[in-house]
């Protein structure tokens, strides 16, 4: 597919254009209001195709927690008949809630192994909607000082957790790859951060992160690649543990395998067993 196509939905899904604009700016790029429709399912997310863990391998169930103005909700996973402490993992979604596809990744970091929590950050607006633009929309109006000290909640839930060994970690994508920079901020605790495509920390806040960093990009994300030298710059000056890889020739959200014209499966493999890897080595 074109990749002015896929950079313009990119820019829509991160609302910086409207959904209108979008279909507008669509239309001329394929030529026709009827092309534009006929491309349209290939853009969105198919979450028919999200479950690739069955529900036999794994234990999972919908939990809440106590967070900061009120209970958050989230899929608690773990191992299937697991009768020793666990490392633990916070799962951060994209910006448009706890969909089936993060539901699914929250239950592979359980397969590998671990104790993982996928959180849904709009549990204060009743829970994730079905409608993934309306959650989109409600990603925009959490309170940000809030939403992070429930993300923080959720990390301590999980040390506290009677089948975890105190060991934290978390991986998020998109909004929550930001989260992911964020909490390594916020958290001397965390002992490992996985952001995917996420917006970095700033420069002057980075000698706070004690976690281990693994950061994933893809090549053709210019958006958030724009922020990559600062953020290294800083990651070196303060002598931070971190690994840093760009997939060239893959989109923003590569990772994704419900979104056909982004997913590259060789690089979501390789990124995926690099993030299994630092769990197995920090968390374990």
């Amino acid at each position: 597919m074109d990749q002015k196509i896929i950079n313009l939905y990119d820019s829509y899904t991160h609302s910086q254009i409207s959904r209108k604009e979008f279909m507008k700016k669509l239309a001329i790029l394929t030529g026709s209001t009827a092309l534009a429709l006929t491309i349209l399912p290939s853009l969105e997310s198919n979450y028919a195709a999200a479950a690739t863990v069955k529900d036999d391998e794994v234990f999972s169930e919908e939990i809440t927690f106590p967070g900061a103005d009120g209970d958050m909700s989230g899929l608690f996973a773990m191992p299937k008949g697991n009768k020793k402490k666990l490392g633990t993992v916070v799962v951060i979604h994209e910006n448009r809630g706890l969909t089936p596809h993060i539901k699914d990744v929250t239950k592979r970091v359980a397969m590998a192994g671990f104790l993982a929590l996928g959180v849904d950050a709009l549990s204060p607006f009743g829970g994730t909607p079905a409608d993934e633009n309306k959650g989109r929309e409600l990603i925009g109006k959490l309170d940000a000082e809030k939403n992070l000290q429930n993300y923080l909640k959720a990390l301590a839930f999980l040390r506290a957790h009677p089948q975890g060994n105190g060991k934290t970690g978390c991986v998020g994508f998109c909004w929550g790859g930001a989260m992911t920079n964020k909490l390594a901020v916020n958290d001397p605790q965390l002992n490992a951060a996985v952001a995917y495509y996420g917006s970095q920390a700033k420069a002057e806040e980075v000698p706070n992160i004690k976690a281990s960093l693994l950061l994933h990009y893809g090549g053709l994300d210019e958006r958030i690649n724009a922020g990559i030298p600062a953020y290294e710059q800083a990651l070196k000056a303060n002598n931070i543990n971190y690994q840093l890889y760009v997939y060239e020739g893959v989109n923003h959200a590569f990772n994704n395998d419900t979104s056909p014209t982004r997913y590259n499966e060789a690089a979501a493999k390789l990124a995926w067993q690099r993030t299994i890897d630092l769990f197995k080595k920090k968390l374990s």
